[in-house]
């Protein structure tokens, strides 16, 4: 009986003490009642969860993006970056002055440089991406640096992975950071192959047992590809055969991915050098071999074309969420339309907040949703918003052609972003994303012209119609949305 009390009053402390450590450690309040009322729902259980997946790395943070040794060389560096900051803010005032402000919170947060020496071009579908992504590798001549959440050992994974032996064999160095836990398929089979013909792989963040639960929680979610250092591919595609519409899949798989040639490729060699020392154990550092044109910069001679462009990562590894950031700044600056498009949808209040604030002020919100979902109970989730943002005016669809996996927002004439972040608290807070942000009338019109044609195939859902679904189903998305901060 003395052991039951003991036990009990144990426990009774242990649970205070974890009760603490949430309340502190967490600064969203939503989040933090949820794990409260996680470890209280879920005796000893929920304390378990709450340890694996709940600490807040922000804070603690994974690793550091410090990567230069040589502090005259670090110097130098800083000072060209801010120079051409400083170069560059004047001029893209000029064009896009409603914006500055958010390059500048981009800037000042992780040092990303707001570019304009870029070739931007939309690839739609695998079917798009794929080809160009072959072609550009083909073209290797020094490096190629390349990072996916998911690869697969099927048709276009083995295409893309014997030309990189080819290539590893020219000389050509090759790297390769593939997560653990998305591409976990391929590392018995095409990471050895890789490994054998020469190329550089790694998993990132490796998922081991002692730390199974915590591991798994913070993914590299990143599709990186950096070629000699002046074309990359950055988006919502990996490598997987289900990408492709051209090759009698069962399932249409809508997504969007960028191909980008020029300055804005310095961001991305960046991230990907501070990944690859994070998972190698190697000390990669920025210099000439991996920034070619920097030392010296570009011209307008390299690229005549000016397509404003500025890369934003977060997670773990990052100070701030910036990506939540750039999104909610971008949210208020618009002032006719936002056409967003996501997979996966359960914000937090602030961004809710932020899109019927926008409604309100006369602004044209249309939300794509997938109409056929790959998970039931997120989907329920995001369900559970629906009704708030329909009372203010927003406009909710549900693309019905197949499963929609892009991430795009479009603001206005000027303002889109493309990237790997979806709408929810795993993105903007777990794990280890990227997005790219450009100030370009002719890229912004072809996401919008993308955008109308999803919504040609696309149910809207009304307010009236919403509000007449079951009372068991509305309560089952508005119980499951208490664990939304969770998913």
């Amino acid at each position: 009986m003395d052991w039951v009390i003991i036990s009990e009053i144990v426990y009774a402390l242990l649970l205070i003490g974890v009760g603490m450590r949430v309340l502190f450690d967490t600064r969203s309040s939503v989040k933090a009642s949820a794990y409260l009322l996680l470890i209280v729902l879920l005796p000893l259980i929920g304390i378990i969860i709450y340890l694996s997946v709940g600490l807040n790395y922000r804070k603690y943070k994974i690793y550091s993006k410090k990567l230069m040794t040589d502090r005259e060389q670090a110097k130098n560096l800083l000072e060209a970056i801010h120079k051409l900051k400083e170069e560059n803010a004047d001029l893209f005032a000029q064009q896009f002055e409603a914006y500055s402000g958010i390059a500048e919170m981009v800037f000042s947060d992780n040092l990303s440089l707001l570019t304009r020496h870029n070739r931007v071009e939309v690839l739609i579908n695998g079917e798009k991406k794929f080809p160009s992504l072959l072609e550009s590798l083909e073209q290797a001549t020094h490096h190629i640096h390349i990072a996916y959440y998911i690869y697969e050992n099927d048709r276009i994974g083995n295409q893309v992975a014997e030309l990189l032996m080819r290539k590893a064999a020219e000389g050509v160095q090759v790297r390769f950071i593939y997560d653990d836990f998305g591409s976990s398929g391929i590392r018995n089979n095409l990471v050895l192959k890789l490994r054998e013909s020469g190329v550089e792989v790694h998993p990132f963040y490796e998922v081991r047992f002692v730390k199974l639960a915590n591991r798994l929680n913070y993914r590299n979610h990143r599709k990186i590809v950096v070629i000699d250092g002046t074309t990359a591919f950055v988006g919502g595609i990996n490598i997987c055969d289900k990408y492709r519409n051209d090759v009698g899949n069962e399932l249409f798989w809508r997504d969007t991915h960028l191909k980008i040639t020029g300055e804005a490729v310095w961001t991305l060699q960046h991230i990907f050098i501070a990944d690859w020392n994070f998972c190698s154990g190697q000390k990669l550092e920025l210099n000439t071999r991996f920034f070619l044109r920097f030392f010296p910069r570009f011209t307008a001679d390299d690229y005549p074309e000016k397509t404003w462009t500025q890369i934003i990562a977060s997670g773990p590894d990052s100070p701030h969420p910036s990506i939540l950031y750039s999104y909610l700044q971008a949210i208020h600056l618009a002032r006719k339309e936002l056409m967003i498009t996501t997979p996966y949808f359960i914000p937090g209040q602030e961004f809710l907040s932020a899109l019927k604030m926008a409604a309100l002020r006369g602004v044209k919100v249309q939300l794509l949703v997938p109409g056929v979902a790959d998970s039931q109970f997120v989907n329920a989730a995001s369900k559970s918003h629906y009704e708030d943002l329909l009372a203010v005016g927003v406009e909710i669809y549900l693309y019905e052609k197949g499963f929609v996996h892009a991430k795009t927002l479009v603001c206005d004439d000027q303002l889109s972003v493309v990237g790997t972040a979806n709408l929810d608290h795993r993105s903007f807070d777990l794990n280890f994303e990227v997005n790219a942000m450009v100030f370009d009338e002719q890229i912004t019109a072809a996401l919008k012209n993308a955008f109308m044609e999803d919504l040609a195939v696309s149910r809207r859902i009304t307010l009236e119609n919403w509000q007449e679904r079951s009372f068991v189903i509305q309560f089952i998305e508005k119980l499951i949305r208490l664990f939304a901060p969770l998913l």
